[in-house]
């Protein structure tokens, strides 16, 4: 029989020294994490000062000129920096002008990088606007590439517009955050669907493009399963999608449906929620909320219907288009309505 072997009393001080490496690892790319943010922020404050200076000598009508000299200038005297470009400098100037103007976007200067600064100037032009994209990109952790996506299908619009019943139904801790989980409407372009298409076919095509559908919904959605199965007694069901969001911690059910929205659908997906908080939810986790995607609705009738739930609900709608709707446009809430809602929705920040 052999003897079991001899515990050298290693394998402890293994671990130990290999947790004491992680953690060091972890303060160093911590330590570079924040020392690029520093970096960003003074370089943001640097172009904010030259862009008032340009703008200043604008003023005493010093002419256009001086920008091409400045640029020339800087960039002998400066050969290893770059950023100092005509083009570039211009930007400076209309960066500090448009912001400067703007009480609701001075105080943003320095929350994200010039890159992005730059995508929103040239990209959006309304002041609110700029507001909730310069916030949701803190907020969320955006690249500029996944901001472009952003500003190009519209989510300023589509998030304003979004309705659901989350002030009722959700706790004060998760509710904002969770209204921003939510678009009025989702743009499914990289679906290679025909006009007519069943139910199961979109929803065969939003697994097959799954990375693509979750940065459309939020990178804060995590994929769990489609036609997620739960048992009640005897009879089984099944939840088209089942999404984990990471931030609000809790499921998310989603039902796709390619008719207009009627009443009905609520109820079956708070039957779903009910079902998924009893039998699915891990104690640590908040309770699930439900997204309806239709391929139309009627906005009065959705908001009735979700006037009595008790469940957290969301009702959106899909496109296979990119183009906003002309008459989207008309159901935006005034400027002072826009503001308290971003207000409620980024004051934490």
């Amino acid at each position: 029989m052999n003897k079991p072997a001899k515990e050298t009393g290693t394998e402890p001080f293994e671990k130990m020294k290999l947790d004491f490496i992680a953690e060091v690892k972890q303060k160093v790319h911590q330590a570079q994490y924040e020392a690029m943010r520093a970096v960003n922020t003074q370089l943001v404050g640097l172009y904010w000062e030259i862009g008032k200076a340009i703008a200043e000598k604008q003023q005493e009508s010093w002419g256009k000129a001086v920008v091409p000299t400045l640029s020339k200038e800087l960039q002998n005297e400066f050969p290893g920096m770059r950023g100092f470009s005509v083009t570039n400098l211009w930007l400076m100037s209309q960066f500090y002008t448009e912001y400067n103007d703007a009480e609701n976007l001075h105080s943003l200067v320095g929350e994200i990088s010039w890159a992005k600064h730059v995508v929103i100037l040239n990209r959006c032009k309304d002041d609110l606007e700029r507001q909730f994209y310069i916030l949701s990109t803190k907020k969320f952790g955006w690249t500029r590439a996944v901001l472009i996506h952003q500003i190009d299908n519209k989510s300023y619009e589509r998030h304003l517009l979004n309705q659901t019943n989350f002030e009722q139904t959700l706790p004060e801790n998760i509710r904002n955050q969770a209204v921003l989980a939510v678009k009025d409407e989702y743009v499914f372009d990289f679906l290679d669907l025909g006009e007519e298409h069943s139910e199961s076919q979109l929803e065969m095509a939003l697994v097959n493009n799954i990375r693509i559908f979750l940065l459309e919904m939020d990178l804060q959605f995590a994929f769990i399963g489609d036609q997620f199965r739960v048992q009640v007694d005897d009879k089984e069901y099944f939840i088209d999608l089942l999404l984990y969001h990471r931030r609000l911690q809790c499921l998310v059910a989603v039902e796709l449906k390619v008719g207009e929205f009627i009443p009905e659908y609520k109820g079956k997906m708070e039957f779903y929620l009910s079902v998924l908080n009893d039998k699915v939810r891990l104690p640590n986790e908040n309770d699930a909320i439900g997204i309806i995607i239709c391929r139309e609705k009627n906005r009065t009738v959705v908001e009735y219907s979700l006037r009595t739930g008790t469940m957290p609900i969301g009702v959106a709608t899909y496109t296979t288009s990119s183009i906003l709707p002309e008459d989207y446009q008309r159901f935006l809430p005034d400027g002072e309505t826009i503001a308290r809602k971003l207000d409620d929705q980024f004051g934490n920040q």
